[in-house]
Parts: structure tokens; C-alpha cells; sequence
């Protein structure tokens, strides 16, 4: 058993009591620093690695991703009816209700990974482009709690796939609202310690967010909602 270690000299080898006994052996060789020797605090390093310019000019771009593409979305469904009816009769009520389901998946997904894996900007740029998508979608559909009588006043006899988008946004809507419901319920209930904790971690909490987002889908899809509004 080692007792004491004496002073390591330059070819990193030092002499040490193994037992009774004075023995040279090696000892590991402290690496070269490579972070340089700065006069900066943390607090200075934080604030150069903050870019409040760049945040603040991608908080631009979500604010136009959010009130342009719905704008634009509700001036094409009041002023330009009869070319956007034409455009939206492509889609059954079902693919509509889909794509718009889609776009809205996407978009929260897309957040949710911003939040997680928050040193990249690739989950944040694609937020904000599916978020002006779907915000398009609830523009041309007159997104609001009522909004059957508006596609009706609006669209006429061809509301039904208007009301499939918004069917669709809703029902993505929905299923993060059971999900989050869900997921802080798992939080409280479940023990640190407890084997079913593993349900919380991030890769489960992804597949349970998209099994009830699917859930949402079918609901919407083969429910009968699509036949009732």
C-alpha cells in the first residue's frame, strides 16, 4: 500500500513508499491549458455569448411570422373568394384537415426541440417558417372559437374545407394541451427513484407527444367532426 508520494520531477516519474519500500514511478502529466488566461468574469463571458442582437431580431421574425402570414391569409379569404375556393377545392376535407394538422405538429415540435436543444439554431429557424405556415392555414380558414358561421358567411356551400383546417390546427391544439396535462401529472405522481421514471425522460416524452397528437388526428378524421361543422 502507498503510504506518501514525493515531489514528481520533469520526466514524469516520481518517487513513492510502496509499503516498505522507495520506488520511482510514473505519474500522469497535467495536460497544457487550453482556455487562455483572461482578465473577463463569467458574468462578461455570459454577456458576450448572449448576442442580444440576434435575439432580438429573431423575436422580429417570429412577431412577422405570426401576424403576416395570417393577414395575408384572411385578406386572400374576404377579397380574392372565389380564386382561393378554387385553389382550396384540390383538397378533401380529410387532406385538409391533415395538412393543417401537419404544419401545426411541426410547428410545436420544432419548439419544443428549440427548448431542449438550445444551442442550435436549426430547430429555431424551422420554427418560425412552420409557424408562418400555419398561421397562413388559420388566416385562410378564419381561425376563431366559432368559427363554422365564418367560413360559412365567407366560403358558402365550399366551407367544409375551411373547416377541416381548422379542425386540424385545433385538434394538434389539443392533443399539447392532454399531453402537457399528462406529462406534469407523470412529474408529480412518479418517484425519482421509481423505474417508471424513465417515462419522463425526453426521448419518452417525445413518443407519448406524438401518440396523442396521432390520437388527435384520428379523432378528427373518423370521429364525424368533419361532417358536423
Amino acid at each position: 500500500m502507498r503510504d506518501a508520494t514525493a515531489q514528481a520531477g520533469d520526466d514524469n516519474e516520481a518517487v513513492e513508499i510502496v509499503g516498505d519500500k522507495v520506488e520511482m514511478v510514473e505519474v500522469s502529466k497535467h495536460p497544457d491549458p487550453t482556455i487562455p488566461v483572461t482578465d473577463l468574469s463569467l458574468a462578461d463571458i455570459e454577456r458576450r455569448r448572449s448576442h442580444p442582437v440576434q435575439w432580438a431580431a429573431y423575436a422580429i421574425a417570429v412577431l412577422v411570422a405570426i401576424i403576416a402570414p395570417y393577414w395575408l391569409g384572411r385578406m386572400l379569404a374576404v377579397r380574392n373568394t372565389a380564386w382561393l375556393t378554387d385553389k382550396l377545392n384540390v383538397f378533401t376535407p380529410q387532406g385538409m384537415a391533415f395538412l393543417a394538422w401537419t404544419v401545426t405538429l411541426v410547428t410545436i415540435a420544432c419548439l419544443g426541440l428549440a427548448i431542449v436543444d438550445s444551442g442550435r439554431w436549426l430547430w429555431r429557424i424551422i420554427f418560425a417558417f412552420a409557424l408562418a405556415g400555419e398561421q397562413l392555414a388559420a388566416g385562410v380558414s378564419l381561425l376563431k372559437f366559432d368559427f363554422w358561421y365564418s367560413t360559412y358567411v365567407v366560403y358558402g356551400d365550399s366551407a367544409a374545407v375551411a373547416n377541416a383546417a381548422n379542425l386540424g390546427i385545433i385538434a394538434a391544439g389539443f392533443g399539447v394541451a392532454v399531453f402537457a396535462v399528462i406529462w406534469v401529472g407523470l412529474l408529480v405522481v412518479i418517484r425519482k427513484d421509481s423505474p417508471l421514471n424513465v417515462l419522463t425522460r425526453s426521448w419518452a416524452s417525445f413518443i407519448l407527444f406524438f401518440a396523442i397528437e396521432v390520437i388527435a388526428l384520428l379523432v378528427v378524421m373518423f370521429g364525424g367532426l368533419l361532417t358536423t361543422v
